[in-house]
C-alpha cells in the first residue's frame, strides 16, 4: 500500500481526493499498487466532510510518516508550496502538482531536488489543466525537434473573449459575467492581464528548449483593450480574436516567446476552440502540427490530470522519471526586431495620415461604423510599429497583431 497526501483542501485538492476514492480500483489497478488518502493537509475544520478524519494541520506528520511516499501540492502559490514541496522531495516523496506559478518560477530545481533523492516531481495539470500535454512533450514526442508551441492557455480569457464576439458585448460587462458563474475570480489581473499564460508558456517553452525560461522576461498583453468592434472588423476580414502564448525556437539557445491577442484567420484550428476550453498547437520537425484540446481548468479535469501523475509515480517508485529541464537559461531573443503585420482601428478622417505613415495595407471600413475603419498593414517589426503608433498619437483607436 502507498499512502497518499493532499495538500490543500480546495477546489483541486478535494478533487484530487474524489478521483482517487470515486475511481479507486481502476487507480489501484493502473498504478500496480493500492493507494491511500492519509493525510489531508489544511488550516481549516472540515465538519461533516467524509474525510475530516484525515484532516491535518501540521506539514511535519506528513513529512516524517515514513509510509506516504506521494503528495499532492495543491495549495497555489510560492511560499509555502515551494517549502513544502522542497522538504518532501528532500525525503524522497514524489511530488505532483497543479501549482503553475511555482512550476515556472522553480522547477529546474525542484526537478533536480526530485533527481538527487530518488523521486519524481511530477506538473501535468499545471499548463493545461486536463489537457494531457507534459507528457506528450517529454514521452510520445521525444524523436521530435519541437519548433514551436502556441496555445489557447487559459479559460477565463478564452470565454471572456468568446462570449464578446457572440454577443457584442463589451469587456467589463463580459467579465461580470464570468465572475457569476466561477470562471473568473473576484480579482482576475492574473488571468485577462496574460500572466497565468506567460508562466503557462514559460513551462512548455522550458521543455522545448531543455533549458529554463523566465516568464517574467516574456513579453505580456491582456485582453482588456480588446472591444465589440475589433470583433466586428475581425468577423468581416474572415478572422476572430484569441489570447495566444506563443514559442518559437530560433536556434538550440535561443527563442522567441510572447503572450498578446491575436486576430487569427477562421482555418486556423484555434480559431474553433472556444468558451473555456484550452488547445496547444505543437510544431515538430518531423511530425509538423499537432493539437491538444481540452478543459483547461475546473475541478475535476485538473484533479485527474494530479492523479494521472500520482499513478505515473507509484509505477516507478525509486525510479526517477526523465524530464529535460535544465538550469541553464535559455536566451530570449529582443521582441522589438520580431514581425508581424498587425491590424490597427483608427479615427475616421485619418485614413490618409495611416496610409502615409504604413504605405502597402489594406483599409476595411463597415457600413454604419462613422466613427472609425480598419488599416490591416504589411509586415513590420515590433519596434518600428511602437514608434509609429507614438508618432499617430490619439488617432489610434487599437491594435492587435494578425496571425495565420
Amino acid at each position: 500500500m502507498i499512502k497518499v497526501a493532499v495538500l490543500g483542501y480546495g477546489t483541486v485538492g478535494s478533487g484530487v481526493v474524489e478521483v482517487i476514492e470515486k475511481n479507486q480500483a481502476m487507480v489501484n489497478k493502473k498504478a500496480g499498487e493500492e493507494l491511500e488518502i492519509a493525510y489531508i493537509l489544511d488550516l481549516r475544520e472540515f465538519p461533516g466532510d467524509p474525510y475530516e478524519d484525515k484532516v491535518v494541520h501540521d506539514v511535519n506528520v506528513i513529512l516524517e510518516d515514513p509510509d506516504v511516499k506521494i503528495v499532492c501540492e495543491t495549495m497555489g502559490g510560492v511560499g509555502a508550496a515551494y517549502q513544502f514541496t522542497k522538504a518532501a522531495l528532500e525525503r524522497g516523496k514524489s511530488v505532483c502538482t497543479s501549482n503553475k506559478e511555482l512550476v515556472a518560477k522553480y522547477g529546474p530545481e525542484l526537478l533536480q531536488t526530485a533527481r538527487e533523492h530518488a523521486c519524481n516531481y511530477l506538473f501535468e495539470a499545471s499548463v493545461g489543466g486536463g489537457i494531457p500535454i507534459i507528457r506528450p512533450l517529454n514521452y510520445s514526442l521525444t524523436s521530435e525537434k519541437i519548433e514551436a508551441i502556441t496555445g489557447i492557455l487559459n479559460g477565463t480569457t478564452n470565454y471572456i473573449l468568446t462570449k464578446m464576439e457572440r454577443e457584442g458585448a463589451d469587456f467589463d460587462e463580459v467579465l461580470k459575467k464570468a465572475q457569476e458563474k466561477g470562471y473568473a475570480e473576484r480579482n482576475p489581473e492574473a488571468d485577462v492581464e496574460g500572466h497565468d499564460a506567460c508562466r503557462k508558456i514559460a513551462i512548455l517553452s522550458s521543455l522545448m528548449m531543455g533549458k529554463n525560461v523566465d516568464s517574467e522576461k516574456i513579453k505580456t498583453e491582456g485582453i482588456t483593450k480588446i472591444t465589440p468592434a475589433d470583433f466586428e472588423y475581425a468577423k468581416a476580414s474572415g478572422r476572430t480574436i484569441k489570447l495566444l502564448a506563443r514559442a518559437k525556437a530560433l536556434d538550440e539557445n535561443t527563442l522567441q516567446a510572447m503572450v498578446a491577442p491575436a486576430m487569427i484567420s477562421r482555418e486556423n484550428p484555434l480559431a474553433m476552440v472556444n468558451d473555456v476550453f484550452n488547445a496547444v498547437l505543437v510544431t515538430g520537425n518531423m511530425l509538423g502540427d499537432s493539437m491538444y484540446y481540452g478543459r483547461g481548468a475546473g475541478k475535476l479535469p485538473t484533479a485527474s490530470a494530479v492523479v494521472s501523475d500520482v499513478i505515473d509515480c507509484a509505477r516507478h517508485q525509486g525510479k526517477v522519471i526523465m524530464c529535460f529541464w535544465d538550469k541553464e537559461e535559455a536566451v530570449l531573443a529582443d521582441s522589438s526586431k520580431s514581425a508581424s503585420a498587425f491590424y490597427l482601428r483608427a479615427k475616421a478622417g485619418s485614413q490618409e495620415a495611416v496610409k502615409a505613415v504604413i504605405p502597402g495595407g489594406r483599409i476595411l471600413e463597415l457600413p454604419g461604423r462613422d466613427e472609425d475603419f480598419a488599416y490591416f498593414t504589411p509586415v513590420l517589426e515590433e519596434g518600428a510599429f511602437e514608434k509609429i503608433c507614438e508618432g499617430l498619437g490619439d488617432l489610434i483607436l487599437g491594435r492587435i497583431r494578425l496571425d495565420a
